[in-house]
């Protein structure tokens, strides 16, 4: 058993197990492919994070591995069949944002039913993965339940560049993982249709209405959306040109279908996937999204920009 493992080798998990190095742990870096795996081993470079060494700390494996602490770093979509083949771990970590489609589970709700019993917290915040492998300042949020899990993960991987923060408000901080990606396809496709600044400023800002309504009808606190797991992220998602999901609304802005615009990325834009589940999940508790709605039907291809922008300008006048 490892004492730490992160399974999904995209480029934010290889960033994580880069990072898991520098702070002194020894890491097993999951790759389900097993030829890519090989050369990852070989070179010690991920193509998904170019640029970027593994250290001698890491070790890469197409195994999944058994680890006392195990950071889940899959695409949401992908974790419950990840997840589900896991057994012996001892701790989760969950690194993916999102609500799962069809269930409309949160990441911890579903590991939750898949390992009842095993601790499990999120880790969430304004990180971008490049910045992370680089060593460049960053702070980010451990949400969970768990106390003790909690202090061992900040212990873990805090490092002279990463300021960690806890947070037990795992629901709050989760909402705002999954919906800041779905604000910045918004945020994207204003600037991709050249709507102006302002325009990017009021969807950024009416966003973080609708995540903080979000969070607290399921019980999250409004305190943690203010937060680097709300605003921080959201922030970072919205204005940052590396943000898949802001990129993903850039190309929609400049009239492409969401085909071309996903045809154009090799990485998971969770934004498209979240879009629809969180909308669904919004319905469920009767809170108006209307950010959401507008993303949700822009990514089905049921809509074009101008129209949106349209409908969300002609809503009732009321106060703010």
């Amino acid at each position: 058993m490892s004492e730490l493992a992160v399974i999904g080798a995209g480029a934010w998990g290889t960033a994580l197990a880069i990072h898991a190095a520098r702070a002194g742990q020894q890491v097993s870096l999951w790759v389900r492919d097993a030829d890519r795996a090989r050369d990852i081993a070989r070179s010690r470079e991920n193509p998904r994070l170019p640029g970027f060494v593994l250290p001698d700390g890491v070790e890469v494996t197409a195994t999944l591995p058994t680890a006392r602490l195990t950071l889940l770093a899959v695409p949401l979509q992908h974790l419950r069949e990840v997840a589900g083949r896991m057994n012996g771990a001892e701790a989760f970590v969950v690194c993916a944002k999102g609500v799962e489609q069809g269930t409309l589970c949160l990441p911890l709700e579903i590991l939750a039913q898949l390992h009842p019993g095993v601790p499990a917290c999120v880790l969430t915040g304004p990180n971008f993965a490049h910045e992370i492998a680089a060593g460049l300042p960053a702070a980010s949020v451990v949400a969970g339940g768990d106390a003790t899990l909690r202090q061992t993960v900040m212990a873990a991987l805090k490092t002279s560049d990463f300021r960690l923060y806890g947070n037990e408000d795992a629901i709050g901080a989760q909402i705002g993982g999954a919906a800041k990606n779905v604000i910045a396809i918004a945020a994207g496709a204003s600037d991709g249709a050249r709507l102006g600044e302002n325009a990017r400023a009021a969807l950024i800002t009416r966003g973080l209405a609708e995540l903080t309504r979000m969070a607290v009808a399921m019980g999250g606190q409004a305190a943690t959306v203010s937060g680097l797991s709300g605003l921080g992220d959201l922030l970072l998602t919205c204005t940052g040109g590396r943000s898949r999901n802001y990129n993903v609304g850039l190309g929609l802005g400049q009239g492409l279908p969401i085909a071309d615009v996903l045809a154009r990325h090799s990485s998971v834009a969770e934004g498209v996937s979240t879009a629809p589940a969180l909308l669904a999940l919004a319905e469920r508790h009767g809170i108006d999204l209307p950010i959401c709605r507008a993303v949700a039907s822009l990514v089905a291809g049921r809509s074009v920009l101008r129209s949106e922008i349209a409908g969300l300008l002609a809503r009732r006048a009321r106060d703010e």
